[in-house]
């Protein structure tokens, strides 16, 4: 089950990380993903993205997908699966990391999570509000993926709205 949106997280700002790998989020995206615990995650979606999700809804989604997995087991219908099972853990293992924003808007980057950014301290990202959550990109990557979705913009409203 997917949470529904409080709000629809949109826009689209620049931003410069520091030398220390820090980004300041605009103020109403920090709030969007920062949970009443102060938690936020950060997680690898595709090379030169990172999302921000609200901590407490990231963990449901991720435990129904974990409990669907390990019910699967033990009926043993994964017996054919373990390899598959096995890199599943592994990405899992390495795709996020809960953080605490500092003064409530600032990121630091983790360690491992910059180089999957490809985005170096001094150099400007891309902050995007996701509906569901805020998305920080590498600018290339940011505009080959406009280049890709943006033609398809029309149709997906369309589809969406009927």
């Amino acid at each position: 089950m997917v949470d529904q949106p409080e709000t629809f997280i949109t826009g689209e700002v620049r931003r410069t990380l520091d030398e220390r790998h820090r980004l300041s989020l605009p103020q109403d995206f920090a709030e969007a993903v920062t949970d009443t615990a102060g938690d936020t995650i950060v997680a690898k979606e595709r090379y030169g993205c990172l999302s921000l999700w609200k901590a407490e809804h990231w963990q449901r989604r991720i435990d129904d997908g974990v409990s669907l997995i390990r019910e699967k087991i033990a009926r043993g219908r994964m017996e054919q699966r373990w390899d598959e099972v096995q890199r599943l853990g592994r990405l899992l293992s390495t795709r996020y990391r809960t953080v605490r924003l500092a003064n409530r808007s600032r990121l630091t980057i983790p360690e491992g999570f910059r180089e999957f950014l490809d985005v170096s301290g001094g150099q400007d990202v891309m902050v995007v509000g996701a509906v569901i959550c805020v998305e920080v990109w590498n600018p290339d990557a940011w505009l080959e993926q406009l280049r890709t979705d943006m033609p398809e913009f029309s149709p997906l409203f369309k589809e969406l709205t009927e």
